[in-house]
């Protein structure tokens, strides 16, 4: 009988060793080599569950702006091979092609090639070829986050509360940001002006989640929101109020707030003001 609890004892010890592990960066990094777009992705919020630069990430697949992509479309996550961009693969036709129009952007319209359409194609049309994209840029060493001064960005709290959860001191978190105490309900605003380039709650462990972005480096997220007062593609000001916070995909009620330069998370702290 001493052999049945002994694994019992083993299975138990398992379970929570499992229940209390911290995730990976591992988790986070996409393997394949591959993405497959899926309803309510975008290019910025794909980046940044995989914490990679999104102009890297649109130069390697030829998308140009307004950075369109569309579900079943396949991305590529790596450098291509030789240097040369090529576009992403599009996803599979439908059974019957509908009318053709010009695209108006968003992540919920019919799959279509990459390249930006400029004029409309019907079904006894030929496939027009996607044109040359540019080249992507170079493999460089990664540059170290400026100071705050040095960004010419005027950062602010997004929200009030007393910091709970530290910015990690190793890579090894999925989520590298800090956590902001608050009550339910209580406003979430803008860290400094920019644009919304994600509004939703696609991305697991994040809950109800906006991104800003600020210029071509920075971007900031909010999550764990009760409800979000912004939608894609609109510009916002600093302190503009953007969300209710909440607990969404979380344990209390807080905000998990991030900052990354070129894909890369960086201690938010360092670019707020003290208070």
């Amino acid at each position: 009988m001493r052999l049945p609890r002994l694994i019992l004892l083993v299975l138990i010890s398992l379970t929570l060793l499992e229940g209390c592990a911290t995730p990976h960066s591992s988790d986070t990094r996409f393997q394949s080599g591959y993405y497959t777009v899926r309803p309510n992705d975008t290019l910025y919020s794909i980046a940044w569950r995989y914490r990679v630069d999104w102009q890297q990430l649109a130069s390697w697949n030829g998308i140009r702006a307004p950075y369109t992509i569309h579900p079943g479309q396949r991305l590529r996550m790596n450098p291509p091979p030789g240097g040369t961009a090529t576009a992403a693969a599009p996803a599979p036709p439908p059974a019957s092609p509908p009318p053709a129009a010009p695209r108006t952007g968003g992540t919920t319209g019919g799959a279509t090639a990459t390249a930006p359409r400029t004029g409309g194609a019907t079904a006894s049309t030929p496939p027009r070829q996607a044109p040359a994209a540019a080249a992507p840029r170079p493999a460089q060493p990664q540059t170290p986050p400026p100071s705050a001064a040095a960004t010419g960005i005027r950062w602010q709290w997004p929200t009030e509360g007393q910091v709970v959860r530290p910015f990690p001191t190793n890579d090894d978190t999925v989520k590298r940001g800090i956590g902001i105490a608050g009550t339910r309900g209580q406003p979430v605003r803008a860290a400094a002006p920019g644009r919304v380039v994600y509004s939703g709650s696609g991305l697991v462990g994040y809950g109800q989640l906006i991104i800003v972005k600020h210029d071509e480096n920075f971007l900031s997220a909010y999550a764990h929101n009760e409800k979000l007062l912004v939608n894609e593609g609109m510009d916002v000001t600093g302190g503009q109020q953007i969300a209710r916070l909440g607990d969404t995909g979380t344990d209390r009620p807080m905000l998990h707030f991030e900052i990354r330069f070129e894909g890369r998370p960086v201690d938010p702290l360092r670019y707020l003001p003290r208070r």
